[in-house]
């Protein structure tokens, strides 16, 4: 090993070490970045040129060091981890959101919701019972019976446009899953490529690693890696991506809630064959469809099974009210009138709720077989708001239902939740930038760095006075 040598070997240290010193500049100059994932210079020692044997003539000292890779410092376990938890969180959140805005639709209880109606309603039927040819009394009557009307239809409104924007937001998803995902197969593209060629494709798969949770939180997307460098994403166990191949999805079905039961809106696969389902196992997509679902018997969609309780409080109130009504009569004796109206034309019970009377004296209070100053029918009226299975029960037992689901529904999203930050943190442990800790790093490479230096001035001093002051003595 010649003495040349060690200026090579001292070389090779400052390349090393400078390199080293650039990976820990890039870990500061992202430290607030979001997704990015440290970074660390792998070196290792560079062997003698030939081994040490009985006739070599080198000593064996290796010849300095080399920077083979940078390493990125993440765990796809912990990414997957977080993965699965964005997507359990998100479809619970999507849900909970829901509940949430058609809690404060209903609003009760509360001065303004249906219960306060109907206790008007009742109260003016016992008003009606002590002052039965009241033209004032009756006409507060006919408006709290309106004003019930109006609360039904406008909450069932209320659902039907909540039902509009739920699914405008699903196609919204629809279109953030193709975007993410064509992202995803060009990056996968990209990756693969600067991989065949030995480059450092770090950056490129932390924004990979972005998109892929982001899928996950979306649509349920698990994820793959395969040995060439690329992530397949499968929604379902189909494919999503698969290398630098993106499939596109799409959002069909029924454009309004009312025929959502014959035409239910759901997620296909955007190829041949047309119709290819593509089932979602998770994700806030998954969460907003779920919502969209039509009713089945209380087992159905959130938003369409609470129009069906408008329309069964608005068919309940119309029938149990007419079946007395229409039994009894006015003042001019008149029978077999009903009090209230239900549309014949298919259209929502909620929307079609009309009052058929329109003048106090057609209030049916007595019954005809009774006195002129019978009270009987209006009495009989005026006690549904008690009856066990009148409309206040309807109503009640609609509004304690969404309550409890409510209720159920935001624990566990709150519990999925924090899932996903203890995933997040522990994933943040792993893969975050510590200041303090590349602080100490750069020291020790610039250290290292000086000391490689002061090699090399020792060394071409000790060349100087080979060189150029050997065989001058006595001169």
């Amino acid at each position: 090993m010649s003495t040349f040598s060690g200026l090579s070997t001292a070389l090779s240290s400052l390349i090393a070490q400078r390199q080293a010193i650039e990976v820990s500049g890039q870990n500061l100059a992202n430290i607030n970045t979001p997704g990015y994932t440290r970074q660390r210079l792998e070196m290792q020692s560079v062997s003698a040129g030939q081994g040490a044997t009985m006739f070599s003539q080198g000593n064996g000292i290796g010849n300095g060091v080399q920077g083979v890779t940078v390493a990125r410092l993440g765990d796809i376990f912990m990414d997957a981890r977080v993965r699965t938890t964005s997507s359990s969180a998100e479809y619970l959140a999507a849900r909970t959101d829901a509940y949430k805005r058609l809690e404060s639709t209903i609003a009760e209880p509360g001065a303004n919701g249906i219960s306060a109606d109907l206790d008007k309603l009742w109260a003016s039927w016992s008003d009606v019972v002590n002052s039965p040819t009241s033209d004032a009394v009756g006409a507060v009557l006919l408006e709290n019976s309106s004003a019930v009307q109006r609360s039904i239809a406008t909450g069932y409104s209320a659902v039907v446009t909540q039902w509009d924007q739920t699914r405008t937001k699903a196609q919204s998803l629809v279109s953030d899953v193709n975007s993410a995902a064509s992202s995803v197969a060009l990056l996968n593209d990209q990756i693969q490529q600067i991989t065949v060629s030995g480059g450092n494709a770090n950056e490129l798969i932390d924004q990979r690693n972005v998109l892929t949770t982001a899928l996950a939180s979306l649509a349920g997307a698990t994820v793959r890696l395969q040995p060439n460098g690329t992530a397949d994403v499968n929604i379902g166990g189909n494919p999503l991506v698969t290398g630098s191949t993106a499939n596109k999805i799409k959002l069909v079905g029924s454009q309004e809630m009312v025929g959502a039961a014959g035409n239910q809106v759901r997620v296909e696969w955007d190829r041949v064959p047309a119709g290819t389902p593509a089932p979602l196992e998770g994700g806030e997509l998954a969460g907003v469809l779920s919502v969209l679902a039509p009713a089945d018997g209380g087992a159905g969609g959130l938003l369409a099974e609470s129009a069906e309780s408008y329309n069964a409080l608005a068919t309940k109130l119309a029938t149990s009210v007419n079946a007395l009504h229409s039994a009894g009569a006015d003042r001019a004796g008149t029978t077999g009138v009903d009090f209230y109206s239900l549309p014949t034309d298919g259209s929502p019970a909620a929307l079609g709720l009309r009052v058929a009377i329109t003048s106090p004296d057609k209030i049916a209070v007595r019954n005809p077989a009774n006195g002129a100053n019978d009270t009987s029918v209006a009495d009989a009226i005026g006690q549904l708001g008690a009856s066990k299975d009148g409309p206040d029960s309807v109503w009640s037992t609609f509004v304690v239902s969404t309550g409890v689901k409510a209720k159920s529904a935001l624990q566990s999203a709150t519990v999925a939740e924090a899932a996903r930050v203890t995933a997040e943190g522990l994933q943040l442990a792993q893969t975050s930038v510590d200041q303090d800790e590349e602080s100490v790093n750069m020291l020790s490479f610039q250290r290292a760095y000086q000391g490689a230096a002061r090699v090399m001035t020792a060394v071409d001093e000790m060349l100087d006075q080979l060189i150029n002051r050997t065989g001058v003595v006595g001169r």
